[in-house]
């Protein structure tokens, strides 16, 4: 067995060396709270991880050499004078202090995630919800754009009809105009449209007077 005096350096250098992980694990907790930042893309949560195993591993080591001190202290055959035995039983008081004040931390921080990791989640839904309503305001202003650029088109085909008809019908009219000129300009051809007009017309009730003529005829002829 080791002797009192090797322990005892041991016990110290344990407790300093647990006094400090123990300090920066609970700083972990306060900034992760205070900071609210998401953990897994901080990389709180490995620190916060890797930072716990250390002080696991240190607490035991610090329980192992308290053991061994208990065991001097009860060793009949030398026992330890009254000077090593307050400074053994003062060291496990100040194991079990660490070892509450761990137990206290650990929820500390584990309340800490959780609540970073809740935080973290909402913003991912309001950032979600935020995105999704952008590109729904955003598809529906470019449907209207669209409907815009449709309505706009169908203006301008209607403004270029409307133009069309209205070269056509002054061509129209120029066309009419010469050939009115043309007709007042020669009498001659306005008397022979008139004289064919009249003997069509002559034509069409000489014809018309046969057809009614053999009509009663054939009546005639049949009854």
């Amino acid at each position: 067995m080791a002797s009192y005096d090797s322990l005892h350096r041991q016990c110290r250098t344990l407790e300093s060396l647990f006094d400090t992980k123990l300090t920066a694990y609970a700083r972990l907790a306060s900034s992760i709270t205070r900071n609210h930042d998401d953990v897994e893309a901080s990389g709180s949560s490995e620190r916060w991880r890797d930072l716990e195993a250390e002080v696991d591993e240190l607490l035991e080591k610090l329980q192992e050499i308290n053991d061994q001190l208990s065991a001097l202290a009860n060793d009949t055959e030398n026992p330890p004078s009254q000077s090593m035995l307050r400074a053994i039983q003062r060291h496990r008081e100040v194991y079990l202090d660490y070892a509450r004040e761990l137990r206290r931390t650990k929820g500390n921080v584990k309340t800490a995630l959780e609540q970073a990791n809740l935080l973290s989640g909402v913003r991912n839904d309001i950032d979600a919800y935020k995105s999704s309503a952008a590109d729904s305001l955003l598809a529906e202003r470019g449907h209207i754009d669209n409907s815009h650029r449709m309505t706009d088109d169908m203006l301008a085909q209607a403004y270029e009809t409307r133009a069309e008809f209205a070269r056509q019908r002054t061509t129209i009219s120029g066309i009419n105009a010469r050939m009115q000129g043309v007709l007042s300009s020669m009498p001659g051809i306005n008397n022979l449209l008139s004289m064919i007009k009249t003997r069509r017309r002559r034509d069409a009730v000489i014809i018309g007077c046969l057809i009614g003529l053999c009509t009663v005829l054939l009546f005639m002829y049949m009854f």
